[in-house]
């Protein structure tokens, strides 16, 4: 019973520890894109989730690319630059372990419970207007999800999920 209790107890802090800071990003890229040609994007076509949520992505998004060296334009962008939500659900498992004595677990408990949450996934698009083809696409899930009551976190944690999905941009040259 001892060892069941801990290897729940481990398998609960791995969880916790993996849904609060686990932003998850990948990319892809067009192999045969110059991407040190890209010196301008502008904004197409953008999803809109709700016009404040909607600045801040783009804001967060704008600072990165400008930490990149691309510069914002109106027309003519040599990138065209979107985004769009995905929203679904997934479970959450909570466990609670009773039975903790001075020197470890003695005949103690594991209680769980089960819930569903929303999760959010950010997808950015990077298009080469010129070749008309996509050239880069990231995504970075549990960037839009749980939205708090306060702005300023929603905001701080989307563009954290930004910084570290454009760590990826530009992708390594050959």
């Amino acid at each position: 019973m001892k060892i069941v209790n801990r290897v729940a107890l481990s398998v609960f802090i791995l969880w916790a520890v993996t849904y609060l800071y686990g932003q998850d990003v990948h990319y892809n890229y067009a192999r045969g894109a110059n991407f040190q040609s890209y010196k301008t994007y502008q904004w197409v076509n953008a999803v809109r989730v709700d016009q404040l949520i909607d600045a801040d992505i783009k804001r967060a998004i704008d600072e990165q690319l400008a930490q990149k060296g691309l510069t914002k334009v109106e027309k003519g962008g040599d990138i065209l630059v979107t985004y769009y939500p995905v929203l679904r659900e997934e479970k959450a498992v909570n466990l609670n372990a009773f039975g903790w004595r001075n020197y470890g677990w003695a005949n103690g408990s594991v209680n769980g419970q089960t819930s569903t949450i929303p999760t959010g996934t950010l997808v950015v698009d990077l298009y080469d207007p010129a070749q008309k083809q996509l050239i880069w696409r990231g995504d970075a899930s549990k960037s839009l999800e749980g939205m708090n009551k306060d702005p300023n976190k929603n905001y701080k944690q989307v563009q954290k999920a930004m910084a570290k999905l454009f760590k990826n941009y530009p992708p390594p040259a050959k």
